[in-house]
């Protein structure tokens, strides 16, 4: 009987322990919420320094968010190339809003050569995720023959795909 008590006392808190454990194990979970807040009481260095370790280890949320402030000059020094560096990375395992800023430095030629045909292909792989933003631009070079042949039904088609999202532009 007694057994029975300890042990039913005892699992509790080896459950609870088990998922400090496994919450401490899953890269990035810790470091990526101080950085957050921190960047949300503008200590943008500090966020910087949370986000750093996750994103050379691969995390493509960290990878992003260190790109922005790369892009921004917040708590970094304003530097385009590490950001579009970033922005690849995490573009890369699928991040879209990676995927947009990545398109948009390819247009803009800003951190990586001008590259309209690739600004095209990062815009359509945000595009095609839903990303109201990237469908609007992808419109606009489908409207321009920016990259892409010019073809205004292309072009009404992203538009309208961005205007069903209540894109302003669109």
């Amino acid at each position: 009987m007694k057994t029975m008590s300890m042990r039913n006392r005892l699992l509790p808190l080896l459950g609870g322990m088990t998922l400090l454990l496994w919450l401490s194990a899953v890269p990035g979970w810790a470091g990526l919420e101080e950085g957050i807040q921190a960047h949300k009481n503008r200590d943008y260095a500090t966020a910087a320094r949370e986000w750093l370790p996750l994103a050379q280890q691969g995390d493509a949320r960290a990878q992003f968010l260190l790109g922005t402030l790369y892009a921004q000059g917040y708590g970094v020094p304003q530097d385009y190339g590490a950001a579009a560096q970033w922005f690849r990375q995490a573009a890369e395992q699928g991040h879209v809003g990676a995927q947009y800023n990545l398109g948009v430095r390819y247009h803009e030629g800003r951190g990586v050569p001008r590259d309209p045909s690739q600004a095209a292909e990062w815009l359509r792989r945000a595009a095609q995720q839903g990303f109201a933003r990237a469908q609007y631009n992808l419109g606009v070079l489908y409207a321009n023959g920016d990259g892409v042949p010019r073809d205004v039904s292309q072009a009404a088609q992203w538009f309208r795909r961005a205007a069903d999202q209540e894109d302003p532009k669109a």
